[in-house]
């Protein structure tokens, strides 16, 4: 059997254990499927209301496009929330052919394995989100970056309209990708549409509300900066615990001064992400390729958004995904260490929630040893991210500079190397 039959046995018995899992494991891995995007969609649906336009929401407006599409699956199996495992099955399996292509590219099919190995090892929790559709979507943006970055960046566009991280990739693909114009501009186009839509549907006072929404929330219990107040919960410290946000619906923690860290943390964000940035236009300024810098720049942004953000949900850890297939697409000799850190990481987000997630609530000693572990290797993850890009060559030869060109053309826009 070829390799890439092989690859795509695979894919089917990954998609179809985690699907399933989804209805085995405790706490609901799929419960926000069947709990808020479907009242969401039906109450669109029946004319009840469209959540982003007539009113406020905590996702951007297009978020709700593949909540809806997901009824049209839910015929097949499962009602609702078959559909939607169904939906996400297609939308990977659309990128994953591009991914994979003819089978012939040894980085390519390395990428496809690790994908596979991260979905499997992340449980149902990257299916059963939002997230499990703005991946395939960034992903396939990303292989069409050099050779097609009007679409590329249409795509990465729409995936921000879904769930704001793709950003991250944007941003990453403006600073790194030479036809930065073509980058600026698709996304341009997709936001007015978004926008033009919106307002036209009488929806203007909401079209921005989910950034706002996002910035008011607390400190989400698995986010990497609620670390301190989950073992104070722990330790049981007066005054820090772990209580349910009924305005938010997730749990977060407090403590002694948590508002001052909450009101600190967005700037911190937004401060470390800039950082990230510059380094990047550094090094883009002084001729790094595409090859070399576009992968370890999303990585770090992405990292960054992870790592310094008070919200922190476990489907968050599917958007470095991306960066990593990426990397190992492109150099993947180089991009072994990170991805078995993404993979560990995959696997401990998985061990936390759902599987110990019971008694990670009860704080308990053991499931917040293993989420403080998981967060020690997103700080290395990102550590990482930051050395390699302090490492990428500037200013390289004139030979090196056309060798790395035609490698990214190739390798991303479907000519491959073998």
């Amino acid at each position: 059997m070829s390799r890439r039959g092989v690859l795509w046995i695979a894919f089917v018995f990954v998609h179809l254990g985690v699907a399933v899992l989804g209805f085995l494991l405790p706490n609901e891995p799929m419960g926000d499927v069947y709990r808020v995007y479907e009242p969401w969609s039906d109450q669109a649906l029946s004319g009840h209301g469209i959540v982003g336009i007539t009113a406020p929401w905590v996702y951007p407006q297009l978020a709700l496009v593949p909540m809806v599409l997901a009824h049209g699956f839910a015929w097949i199996y499962a009602g609702y929330t078959g559909g939607w495992a169904i939906l996400v099955t297609v939308c990977d399996a659309l990128a994953f052919a591009m991914l994979v292509g003819r089978g012939r590219s040894v980085g390519r099919t390395v990428g496809a394995w690790f994908w596979l190995a991260f979905v499997a090892l992340l449980g149902p929790v990257g299916m059963y989100r939002l997230d499990g559709i703005t991946v395939p979507l960034t992903l396939a943006a990303c292989l069409w970056l050099v050779g097609r970055p009007w679409l590329a960046s249409m795509l990465l566009a729409a995936g921000v309209w879904i769930k704001v991280w793709p950003a991250a990739l944007l941003a990453a693909a403006v600073i790194a990708v030479r036809r930065r114009l073509a980058v600026i501009g698709g996304a341009a186009v997709v936001s007015a549409l978004v926008l033009g839509v919106v307002v036209a549907a009488g929806g203007a006072a909401y079209a921005l509300g989910f950034i706002g929404d996002q910035a008011g929330r607390g400190l989400q219990l698995e986010a990497p900066v609620s670390t301190l107040y989950l073992w104070q919960a722990v330790a049981r410290v007066a005054g820090s615990y772990i209580y349910y946000s009924r305005d938010i619906l997730t749990f977060e923690v407090t403590g002694p001064n948590v508002d001052l860290v909450i009101a600190v943390m967005t700037p911190v964000l937004v401060l470390a992400v800039a950082a990230v940035a510059v380094l990047g236009g550094v090094k883009a300024w002084r001729g790094a390729s595409f090859a070399a810098l576009f992968p370890a720049l999303s990585l770090g942004l992405v990292s960054a958004f992870i790592l310094f953000n008070k919200v922190g949900s476990p489907q968050y850890y599917t958007w470095i995904i991306v960066p990593l297939v990426m990397g190992l697409v492109l150099d993947r000799h180089r991009w072994w260490g990170p991805a078995s850190l993404g993979l560990g990481i995959a696997l401990l987000t998985q061990l936390v929630y759902p599987v110990s997630y019971d008694g990670l609530l009860r704080a308990e000693a053991g499931p917040a040893a293993l989420l403080t572990a998981r967060n020690i290797l997103v700080l290395a993850l990102f550590a990482w991210s930051v050395v390699r890009l302090v490492q990428v060559r500037a200013r390289p030869h004139l030979h090196a500079r056309r060798s790395a060109a035609s490698r990214a053309d190739g390798v991303v826009d479907g000519l491959g190397a073998r």
